[in-house]
């Protein structure tokens, strides 16, 4: 049997924005707020924090509802976040009017709706930025990473950094539970190439996959890579919260495996995300 025709570009863009405006709504709840998905929200934080000196302009790339754009903001940051998802920029919009509706945070929130792919109007417009973040994967839905990585060294300062989380491609969590439930396929959607369909509540989010080095690579001529690790390898990711629930004990074990082994040589090759720090020469 033939593979499914994969669509052109810009109905894998519109049927991706699609799917996260589907589910923009509920986005905060339990499953794409869980304790997880929480624990490496706090480790991306902590890495923005360390590597991304606070009180410049910062991009948040696939901004989401605005729970990053909010931290950076409470840091002193002036964000510009964005999202090809209309709804997800209108959920980002509505939080910052409710976390600071007195305009009190110490820096400020631009939220758009400007897809990775658009990020050149940004150059049109004179911005230059401190550094860039991007959060759980928005640029794995990026249809050109090379033209991103160029984009972002016209808009980002010498010196400047990106931190990002990436979905990688050998999540043996993954794996091991596809296989368990005899989904050969869906076992084996992160090693497949190009622009792949992930079905998110009915929708298709069309996705590439990358091994850190791959990624980094598609940066080389404007940034060098300063901090590399992994994101939930030992840790499940975040749709198996139950094993974590079930087994208290052996998720705190996981997460002290985690906590040690993340920057290893190797093991930093794989996980449910990775995590980048690039600095523009």
């Amino acid at each position: 049997m033939n593979a499914p025709a994969v669509p052109g570009l810009a109905t894998q863009l519109d049927e991706t924005a699609a799917a996260f405006d589907s589910v923009a709504a509920t986005y905060d709840g339990p499953q794409g707020n869980n304790h997880l998905i929480r624990r490496m929200r706090e480790l991306v934080w902590a890495t923005i924090d360390r590597f991304v000196p606070a009180g410049g302009t910062v991009l948040d790339i696939g901004c989401g509802t605005g729970i990053d754009a909010a931290h950076l903001a409470a840091r002193g940051d002036d964000v510009i976040a964005t999202d090809w998802s209309s709804a997800m920029v209108e959920r980002t919009r509505a939080r910052t009017v409710a976390v600071d509706p007195a305009g009190a945070a110490a820096g400020s929130i631009d939220a758009r709706r400007l897809g990775v792919q658009e990020l050149g109007e940004l150059v049109a417009e004179g911005v230059r930025l401190r550094g860039a973040i991007s959060n759980f994967g928005p640029l794995n839905c990026d249809p050109d990473l090379r033209a991103t990585a160029r984009t972002l060294g016209q808009l980002v300062e010498p010196g400047g950094r990106l931190v990002f989380s990436v979905i990688g491609r050998a999540c043996p969590w993954e794996i091991a539970h596809y296989v368990a439930e005899r989904r050969f396929r869906r076992a084996a959607v992160r090693f497949r190439r190009g622009a792949t369909a992930v079905g998110m509540n009915g929708h298709t989010i069309w996705t590439r996959y990358y091994w850190p080095r791959s990624f980094t690579r598609c940066f080389a001529a404007d940034f060098r890579v300063v901090h590399r690790s992994t994101l939930s390898l030992f840790v499940p990711p975040p749709y198996l919260t139950s094993v974590s629930e079930r087994r208290p004990r052996l998720h705190r074990a996981l997460v002290r495996a985690d906590d040690i082994t993340s920057g290893w040589p190797i093991v930093r090759e794989f996980g449910d995300h990775f995590l980048v720090v690039l600095e523009r020469r």
